[in-house]
């Protein structure tokens, strides 16, 4: 007896909806070493960044209080994209018996498509770290020398570009260590995560877990490694391009976003025009920063 569309969708959904969700959790989920994740359940989000207050000041005795305004100094919006992807199961396929080995290798190729292109999204707000085309909530790109505050600027970014060393990764720290809020107060802000492109795994291990100095014959200690900088060690991106950029986290909160719109959810359907079974998936979300200080970052000398 021949088996109807609407029969065929029933009996073979469960099962593809399961081994896409094993397949879609075969691949790392690379992005949570990077953004904190919320729920939206609008069409974008916005935070609203204040400037805080400026030191405090005497109170002579008998005199007034003197009153700080705490003013709004720029937004930053996540725009939530919606992705999906799906394939068709031809009617012809379906007459021949083939829908079942077809659905299997389709369905796999789709959740690997959704879940590559998840850690794409991601990983891009760090690709494009140092392009001014891509600005976040202040005009200016994720990583820069100007970023502007109520009290002078911010650097977030070597003041010379250089490769990732010894040197370039102390003066890192340094210059984290020197971060002040809107109005030029020091916040005491720490390096606690450096990520990097695949080609530089190598380079970090010998940094952060030497017990020496690298490249020296010398007995010094590996000041990085005995002082405890960057204490969440290093992480590897295999989604960054530049092979040479690399990028440290810090612990500043209200840093890198992922707001989930819709979890991934699929579906299967009939379609009576062509006969053809149709299979979806569809997610909805958006990555992106709020304060920049949430990351210290070089593009590699090259």
């Amino acid at each position: 007896m021949a088996i109807s569309r609407s029969q065929l969708v029933k009996e073979l959904e469960p099962g593809l909806n399961a081994l896409f969700g094993l397949e879609y959790g075969r691949y790392d989920a690379e992005h949570t070493e990077i953004y904190e994740t919320e729920t939206s359940d609008r069409a974008f989000e916005e935070e609203v960044m204040l400037s805080g207050f400026g030191n405090a000041r005497v109170k002579s005795e008998g005199g007034s209080i003197i009153y700080d305004n705490a003013t709004e100094t720029f937004t930053a919006r996540y725009t939530h994209e919606t992705i999906a992807l799906g394939f068709a199961i031809t009617e012809e396929a379906v007459e021949d018996n083939l829908y079942d080995r077809i659905s299997a290798r389709y369905t796999k190729s789709l959740a690997r498509s959704m879940a590559n292109t998840k850690q794409v999204k991601a990983a891009n707000v760090l690709n494009n770290a140092f392009d001014p085309n891509f600005a976040g909530g202040d005009g200016k790109e994720l990583c820069a020398t100007d970023h502007p505050l109520v009290a002078g600027v911010l650097a977030n970014e070597l003041a010379t570009a250089a490769d990732l060393n010894e040197t370039s990764l102390e003066q890192s720290l340094i210059d984290i260590a020197a971060f002040t809020d809107e109005r030029g107060l020091l916040i005491s802000t720490q390096g606690r995560k450096l990520i990097i492109p695949s080609e530089l795994q190598f380079v970090a291990d010998r940094l952060m877990a030497s017990a020496n100095r690298v490249g020296t014959a010398d007995n010094d200690i590996n000041a990085l490694r005995n002082m405890g900088m960057i204490p969440e060690g290093y992480t590897v991106n295999h989604y960054l391009v530049d092979s040479d950029a690399f990028f440290i986290k810090t612990d500043i909160p209200n840093g890198f976003k992922l707001f989930q719109r819709s979890p991934i959810r699929t579906s299967m359907e009939g379609d009576f025009d062509t006969g053809n079974v149709r299979y979806k998936a569809r997610e909805r979300y958006s990555f992106g920063f709020s304060d920049p200080r949430c990351v210290f970052g070089s593009p590699g000398a090259a």
